[in-house]
């Protein structure tokens, strides 16, 4: 089954509780039903039996009672939509063209700074290096950018803004990244833990608004990282994101 993504908007709303209940309650009976059928007990079936017992018709089932209550899956990596467009919502715009930005309605926002720079947003630093990072702006959703650049190599100093916070789509060419900027997730999500292996800086959990591809921005990379206590406790600890103007 494909990977679920329960309603949620792209800057990392909640999910909908009633779909996550709804399949929780699935998986479960599911689960149920077969470890009764085994006959064994609970580890010989989870290390043992499960894989031969539950198969991918169990799944689809399931898919199938999801599309019949009218939802549609959100996406996690664009193939998702390409391959299966009728289970999946429209994308809209996939970036990468001009004119394009994400524009979040809590993205922090100043005027230009006597160093020529205008803040356009802030993120959750993975990790806190001894300087910030300049580079070039460039929207990375789809795919087709991502066999681009495998084909003719990433530019110097290319700051990938992106809003899957997997690393999926990204991880063909992340360590030739000078930076990240993620709309969702957090320091913990997998592209922030592939992020700092590579040693790459990253703001995750990004609020931004009117940046573009090709913009010259400066991320607060020095910034402290944000902590797990600081998520748990509802504290912001944010870096900024300033655009230059050049």
């Amino acid at each position: 089954m494909a990977r679920l993504y329960v309603e949620s908007d792209r800057y990392g709303e909640a999910p909908d509780n009633l779909l996550l209940e709804t399949v929780r309650n699935a998986v479960t009976d599911l689960v149920r039903r077969r470890l009764a059928q085994s006959g064994g007990d609970w580890s010989q079936f989870v290390f043992g039996e499960s894989d031969r017992l539950i198969d991918a018709a169990d799944f689809q089932s399931i898919e199938r009672q999801i599309l019949a209550s009218g939802y549609r899956f959100a996406w996690s990596a664009v193939i998702s939509a390409k391959e299966r467009p009728e289970i999946y919502r429209d994308t809209g715009d996939m970036g990468g063209s001009v004119g394009f930005s994400f524009e979040h309605p809590e993205a922090t926002v100043v005027p230009v700074d006597r160093n020529g720079r205008a803040q356009c947003g802030v993120g959750d630093n993975v990790v806190s290096r001894t300087g910030n990072l300049i580079g070039v702006a460039k929207y990375v959703r789809t795919t087709e950018q991502v066999i681009q650049f495998m084909r003719g190599g990433v530019p110097a100093n290319t700051i990938a803004i992106i809003d899957d916070s997997g690393g999926t789509l990204t991880a063909p060419i992340l360590q030739h990244l000078a930076g990240i900027v993620c709309a969702g997730g957090t320091v913990r999500s997998h592209l922030g833990i592939l992020a700092r292996e590579y040693g790459i800086p990253c703001l995750m959990n990004a609020r931004i608004q009117s940046i573009y591809d090709g913009d010259h921005i400066e991320l607060e990379s020095s910034a402290i990282a944000k902590t797990a206590d600081a998520y748990q406790r509802g504290e912001e600890m944010t870096a900024r994101i300033w655009k230059l103007q050049r």
